[in-house]
């Protein structure tokens, strides 16, 4: 008699939360996989894959199933990707997204349907302020952060004026605002390109001569990245001006620029709140696996977007695989208790991280590769300017 009870029982709660009891969580993942923006986006997944093969394809108690959309760099299609992501293919949360503008075009279609939404490298000021969201969570940063790191490099090394390049859309104008932010010297010049079509800078480049600075400090992430290294050292100010970048030299630029023999890169400084070298077991782990599957070294792309799959886990495994307990995911993703590649860090009021920032260098490791080695913590446990502005 009590087993026919059981049974019973077992079958209303079925009927009354079946998602509870779904053998297989599925995950949305948005990134650029077209275009040449592309490059990126598959090393966003191949972190993702190489995150999976070491959970085995399991989170707790249930098998993790993922869906890749390709937003084919551009918001109007992210958003559609996204679309189909929440209600065709149903997956239970959705996370990824490179591009600023591109998260912003997306997130309310994940949002308004009741899902969780996290970022795995897109940290618009927005999301962080007053647009800041229950079901939002960042496992990057907010925008400003890293070129407010850069900022505080560039008070250390005596820089007095700066001219400013970077493209004109959201995380361009963050990257800006940033580094205004720390920078105590003054900006001499200001130009905000077209993005993503302009890809030569010869007006921008003759008025930085025209200007003599200090320094230079710009923002262009992907290929634009390496087209403009180039074109400032074919116009002579390199060597004469000091290059500053972020999000322009990294593990998928590298290769390029030594392939290119671009030997004046070596040498040469960026923020990050990580690098391949952060002595921790879950980097070294990370990292050496990278390497072993995919013969190059991971990216912060990828970097993030293996954080962001045992993100997911963490939160997953604390309230048993029951997707259908929003309020548990929400409190287990808050908490952030899981071994991250950058070491010890917490989660914001605004969800998003506090979280240290590092000075990297270019150097050449002992095979010959180029690659980037931690220096300097210059912002120590840092929480972005924005969360004061989130009314969670």
């Amino acid at each position: 008699m009590k087993s026919k009870i059981t049974l019973v029982i077992a079958m209303c709660l079925m009927l009354v939360a079946p998602n509870a009891f779904s053998a297989t969580v599925k995950l949305g993942f948005v990134t650029t996989l077209t275009t040449p923006a592309a490059v990126i986006g598959n090393d966003m997944r191949d972190a993702v894959e190489l995150a999976l093969e070491h959970i085995g394809h399991k989170m707790g108690p249930v098998d993790v199933e993922v869906v890749y959309g390709d937003d084919e760099f551009n918001p109007q299609k992210g958003k559609q990707a996204t679309e189909r992501l929440v209600t065709q293919d149903k997956v239970d949360i959705v996370f990824g997204y490179i591009w600023s503008h591109v998260l912003l075009a997306s997130a309310t279609t994940v949002l308004d349907a009741g899902k969780i939404l996290i970022s795995a490298n897109a940290g618009p000021s927005q999301l962080a302020g007053k647009g800041c969201h229950e079901n939002f969570f960042s496992i990057s940063w907010q925008n400003d952060q890293t070129p407010m790191a850069m900022g505080e490099v560039l008070n250390q090394r005596g820089v007095d004026s700066l001219y400013v390049i970077a493209p004109l859309y959201a995380a361009g104008k963050n990257m800006v605002a940033g580094v205004k932010r720390t920078f105590t010297g003054e900006i001499v010049g200001e130009d905000m390109t077209k993005w993503p079509d302009q890809i030569d800078w010869a007006a921008e480049l003759s008025k930085v001569k025209a200007a003599n600075p200090d320094g230079v400090f710009v923002f262009y992430p992907g290929k634009h990245g390496p087209a403009f290294i180039k074109q400032y050292q074919q116009s002579g100010l390199s060597g004469q001006v000091d290059l500053y970048t972020v999000f322009t030299v990294d593990s998928i630029s590298l290769p390029r620029f030594q392939q290119a023999e671009m030997s004046g890169v070596l040498g040469t400084t960026m923020t990050q709140f990580w690098a391949p070298d952060l002595d921790n077991a879950a980097n070294k782990k990370f990292v050496d696996a990278f390497k072993a599957k995919y013969d190059k070294y991971p990216s912060f792309y990828a970097a993030q977007s293996y954080d962001a799959v045992m993100y997911i886990k963490s939160a997953v495994e604390a309230v048993g695989g029951d997707m259908s307990n929003v309020d548990g995911l929400r409190a287990a993703l808050q908490k952030a208790d899981f071994d991250s590649v950058r070491g010890e860090f917490t989660m914001g009021p605004n969800h998003f991280p506090i979280q240290n920032f590092y000075s990297r260098e270019v150097v050449e490791d002992s095979d010959g590769r180029w690659t980037t080695s931690v220096r300097e913590t210059v912002l120590n446990m840092h929480q972005d300017v924005y969360a004061s502005e989130c009314s969670m």
